[in-house]
């Protein structure tokens, strides 16, 4: 079929395909408002475009920010504000930029691994959000002075052996001199000579 190069005079063939794609398009509209109300994927795949022009029906499984639990979600996807017990609320990868990755599912427990690199077994019942936390730059910005550190919470830390016997085990003396005894804490737990103060990193 030749089309009219003339655009100010469209010819008949012309008015009548654009009659006919604008029937179609109709009845697509049709159909995909039809499969979002009865909520059919049965009925998404009677449709008569491609997969790839499938859209309208979306996975509520992979969508950004949606809250629904572990045995929902599928494997690999990255996760935040999960729960530890079923109805409990978020207890796990809350802060700025983290996230968990869901590993594999053990039914009726799923295995997260979390931003720490721990992997935890939590049960399958539990909710997650698909995602990963905002403010990504949150590590990232400088103080501008030593009191705005203050402001969030943390205090100066003095050395053990810059204070007095009856503040540290490491006080006292002349110059740095720790008493001829391993390293330890403010009262009197080893922190050296491989004294593991934390469990690693194992599955739980």
């Amino acid at each position: 079929m030749v089309m009219n190069c003339d655009w100010s005079k469209p010819s008949t063939n012309d008015l009548l395909r654009l009659a006919q794609n604008a029937h179609t398009y109709q009845d697509l509209v049709h159909t995909a408002n039809k499969g979002r109300v009865e909520g059919g994927n049965q009925l998404a795949a009677s449709w008569p475009c491609s997969p790839a022009y499938r859209y309208e029906i979306l996975d509520l499984n992979s969508q950004i920010g949606n809250c629904i639990p572990l045995a929902d979600i599928c494997i690999g996807i990255w996760v935040h504000d999960i729960e530890c017990n079923p109805g409990q609320g978020a207890k796990l990868a809350r802060a700025a930029r983290t996230f968990a990755k869901i590993m594999k599912e053990l039914t009726p427990q799923c295995l997260v691994r979390l931003p720490s690199g721990v992997e935890k077994l939590i049960d399958s019942r539990c909710q997650a959000t698909i995602g990963i936390v905002s403010n990504p730059n949150h590590g990232v910005r400088k103080l501008r002075k030593v009191g705005q550190s203050r402001w969030l919470g943390s205090r100066p830390i003095v050395r053990g052996v810059a204070m007095n016997p009856v503040d540290h085990p490491h006080g006292g003396g002349e110059g740095h001199m720790k008493g001829g005894r391993p390293l330890v804490s403010p009262w009197e737990k080893p922190t050296k000579a491989e004294f593991r103060t934390r469990m690693g990193k194992r599955i739980n």
